[in-house]
């Protein structure tokens, strides 16, 4: 009989995210086991569908307070689901105050619960204040609790409470997706004409304060070679970051790419630029997909974040004292005039994603903790 696993992320594909492409490679990893995916709908109503072969509930949600969707409706479609799927194991995404109130409340005692832990509660210090006491409860619930990174454990109070229940189950990359396909050598070399053949440092993301995007700005007059910086995504600081901008000629703006031109550009840039700040950057999805695709990277420290325990500083990318804007031109300009060592970095980082953070390595680990 096959294990019935509930997944409860904040969003689910086609919606575009990092813990939303985290659930989905875990469901299309493991087939052998049978899956629905209950999460908010970005519109305010409730839709019943299946996407790709799975049952999924978004369940209509009508604003968002302290960037937590609020839905009321999801509390009834949860209960629906507890009793018509019945789980052996809900597979929960966090953070996610609201909806760990539901589980609390809903979850029967039989089923199993696993906690991915993708990020603590950092800078919403009020929620956190209304939030410390359901976390507690929900961690002493969960039977399982999984950490992206063991970097990250270090520097979370809330995860050094809960050791003898930890899994570290890194971020993936389904390297399918990122591998060339038919026609991206064409759409490469359009590219690549389109900023004149200049050295590309690429980045893509949601345009918020903890990705940093406005260091790499301040960077750019920094930057000593002939190359442009090429900045993909948007969000609440996109008019921000264009007025910062402006006067430099050498930055560009994509705006939203799907995930086929992400993909040629990754091939068709030469450095990677991932200047996230702060510890809500857990883990950087997007930084082991450009490594994937042989992109060395420049980051900057960031403590207790699995960042720096993702890419590897002098072996797969270069390091800069966290918010130092010189530092992070330093390293940039470094790669640039080195051939050698940019290409060396690219196909270590190749190699590191390969051996430590596929699809494959994520089967292993989930199909023997749901078993």
């Amino acid at each position: 009989m096959q294990t019935k696993i509930l997944h409860i992320p904040n969003y689910y594909p086609p919606h575009v995210g990092g813990i939303e492409g985290v659930c989905y490679g875990i469901v299309t990893a493991l087939p052998e086991f049978k899956h629905q995916v209950i999460c908010f709908n970005d519109q305010t109503q409730t839709v019943k569908e299946e996407y790709e072969g799975i049952p999924v509930t978004r369940c209509g949600s009508w604003t968002k307070l302290f960037s937590q969707s609020i839905s009321f409706s999801f509390y009834k479609e949860l209960r629906r689901v507890f009793k018509t799927f019945d789980p052996d194991i809900v597979h929960f995404h966090t953070p996610n105050p609201l909806i760990s109130v539901y589980l609390l409340l809903l979850l029967p005692k039989e089923t199993r619960l696993f906690v991915h832990w993708h990020s603590d509660i950092i800078e919403q210090d009020l929620l956190y204040l209304f939030y410390y006491w359901i976390e507690k409860l929900l961690l002493h619930r969960a039977d399982k609790v999984l950490a992206t990174s063991p970097a990250y454990i270090g520097g979370s109070k809330a995860l050094t409470s809960c050791q003898d229940k930890l899994t570290i189950v890194p971020n993936t990359v389904n390297v399918d997706q990122w591998k060339k396909q038919d026609g991206d050598d064409k759409a490469i070399e359009g590219i690549k004409n389109r900023y004149e053949r200049k050295r590309i440092i690429f980045t893509c993301g949601r345009h918020v304060p903890y990705k940093g995007l406005s260091y790499l700005i301040d960077a750019v007059p920094l930057i000593t070679e002939n190359a442009v910086v090429v900045i993909a995504g948007d969000g609440p600081l996109t008019d921000e970051l264009k007025e910062q901008a402006a006067s430099l000629t050498t930055v560009h703006f994509t705006g939203r790419i799907s995930d086929d031109e992400l993909r040629q550009y990754l091939y068709a840039s030469d450095i990677y630029a991932f200047p996230s700040i702060t510890r809500n950057e857990a883990f950087g999805v997007a930084l082991a997909e450009a490594m994937y695709c042989g992109l060395p990277a420049v980051t900057f420290t960031i403590p207790f974040s699995g960042v720096n325990w993702l890419c590897l500083d002098g072996e797969t990318g270069l390091e800069s004292e966290n918010g130092n804007v010189q530092a992070l031109a330093d390293a940039i300009n470094r790669l640039l005039t080195s051939d050698d060592l940019r290409e060396k970095l690219g196909e270590n980082a190749t190699r590191r994603i390969e051996s430590n953070f596929t699809i494959a390595a994520e089967r292993k680990s989930l199909g023997e903790l749901y078993v």
